[in-house]
């Protein structure tokens, strides 16, 4: 069993020629995600354009017990979609269309290549919108965001992708479809639906998508704020949340950040600042300036040196291009970057922040601080120079941050996932029990283990020995690893 000539030539009468990869030089292509520190190469990569070829695809894997994993834009940041080494990638770019526009139900039906952006353009015109708007949301694919259950600036009052995502059409990992959920906001029976959202893949595939669109509000106010240090804006964070406003967005960057965004695109934040608040409000219009008034005072109360409201559509979006290509800007000040994703309860932000600094100094790297401060979401970024050897020492970083971020009360993650690079950190947030549970779920879903096997629950293969007896790993189950 495996991928042979028989394997690849059954795909392609099935696909079509041009849609199987095995050249090794087109197959670099899918060897990592957006966390290019896990590498692997696939022996297959599959471009199926309908639901029944990826049935097929999917049957071909299970009947030969190959491992599989689905891909999108591949703008993940946890390596959710890097590709067991020998097995196949099932890409889904080729599936891209809105299949149907309902504005009398607000919901709209898109494939998983849809990029997130294009939902929202889609029904522009019609005055409403898509909320999830993750900072990659250009080429980020509605699949992927429903595989990692991804937030974004707005989450703090739109809510995460799960919030959205009214029903879907999942490919098991033995090829067989079942239809979860549809156009009603909570239907009859287990919500299976809730369970595969967020799900990274590992339960099964989607390829079809019903999301939920949202009225465009009645105004929107977006406010800058400048403050000395990120413990100021820090405190500014929880005197708005503690007075009930609820902001669509409160966006925290530090100076670090601010330096990498203004040499990248020039958003004019105010010169000097320690941290930068971005305040986002929308709604009816009375509220909303009401709400203005009140968090401009706040920001006042600790310490902002300078406000500032956008005048217009432009200024707006210069304001959050420069918030949203912060990730992207790190590259004008270092060589190389790790993004690591923490949450913490917002009252901890300043302690948290102070920690991240202590640890910097400790490890001798530059650490760039970016977050949705409204919901407490972290996401250093640890800049360090792979050709002076500092990769190792910018990972430990990262996972003593990811530490700090639990030792305050806070979690794995907020929207990038576990995936590859957090795997052997879960026993750290969850118990034998809660890791057992987790396991017989996916079981359920793909006894066979085939379906992104050695992403999100440790195992002792990939994590390292632990006590107990011995229990065999999917992937020495199907002959790609094997006990030592």
């Amino acid at each position: 069993m495996g991928i042979d000539a028989s394997f690849v030539d059954g795909l392609r009468s099935a696909l079509g020629q041009q849609h199987v990869i095995t050249e090794p030089e087109q197959l670099r292509v899918y060897e990592c995600d957006g966390l290019t520190g896990h590498r692997a190469l696939p022996q297959l990569v599959a471009l199926p354009g309908t639901t029944e070829e990826v049935q097929t695809v999917v049957r071909a894997c299970y009947g030969a017990r190959v491992p599989f994993v689905a891909r999108g834009a591949g703008t993940g940041l946890s390596g959710g979609a890097t590709p067991m080494a020998g097995g196949a990638v099932i890409s889904l770019t080729r599936m891209n269309q809105i299949l149907e526009i309902d504005l009398e139900s607000g919901r709209i039906v898109v494939q998983p290549g849809v990029a997130n952006l294009d939902v929202t353009r889609a029904v522009a015109a019609d005055g409403y919108f898509y909320a999830p708007d993750p900072s990659s949301q250009q080429v980020c694919t509605i699949g992927g965001n429903v595989a990692e259950n991804s937030g974004g600036a707005h989450c703090l009052k739109h809510g995460f992708t799960v919030h959205h995502v009214t029903g879907a059409t999942l490919v098991l990992p033995e090829g067989d479809t079942v239809e979860l959920g549809g156009k009603a906001l909570d239907p009859d029976g287990m919500d299976l639906l809730g369970v595969v959202v967020g799900s990274e893949g590992t339960l099964g595939i989607v390829t079809e998508v019903t999301l939920r669109i949202l009225r465009v509000p009645e105004t929107v106010r977006t406010l800058l704020a400048g403050f000395e240090t990120t413990d100021a804006a820090g405190a500014a964070v929880s005197g708005i949340v503690s007075t009930g406003i609820l902001p669509s967005a409160i966006e925290m960057m530090d100076r670090l950040t601010i330096e990498a965004a203004e040499r990248s695109t020039a958003p004019g934040y105010p010169a000097g600042a320690g941290a930068v608040l971005l305040v986002e409000l929308d709604g009816v219009a009375a509220q909303v300036e009401e709400d203005a008034a009140e968090v401009e005072r706040i920001c006042l109360e600790f310490g902002a040196f300078e406000l500032r409201v956008a005048a217009d559509e432009v200024a707006r979006a210069l304001l959050w291009k420069g918030r949203k290509s912060a990730f992207a800007a790190m590259g004008r000040i270092a060589t190389d970057y790790y993004v690591q994703d923490g949450v913490v309860p917002r009252t901890k932000l300043p302690e948290v922040l102070r920690r991240i600094e202590e640890l910097s100094e400790e490890y001798g790297l530059r650490v760039g601080n970016v977050f949705h401060a409204g919901d407490g979401n972290l996401h250093p970024l640890v800049l360090y120079d792979s050709g002076q050897g500092e990769t190792e020492r910018a990972r430990e970083l990262a996972e003593a941050i990811l530490e700090a971020c639990l030792e305050a009360g806070g979690s794995l993650t907020g929207e990038h996932g576990v995936g590859m690079d957090k795997a052997c950190s879960m026993p750290r947030m969850f118990s034998e029990r809660d890791l057992a549970v987790f396991t017989r779920l996916r079981d359920a879903f793909d006894p066979e283990g085939l379906c992104n096997p050695g992403k999100v629950v440790p195992t002792p293969r990939l994590c390292g020995e632990v006590p107990g007896p011995y229990r065999a790993h999917a992937l020495e189950r199907i002959g790609v690893a094997e006990r030592l």
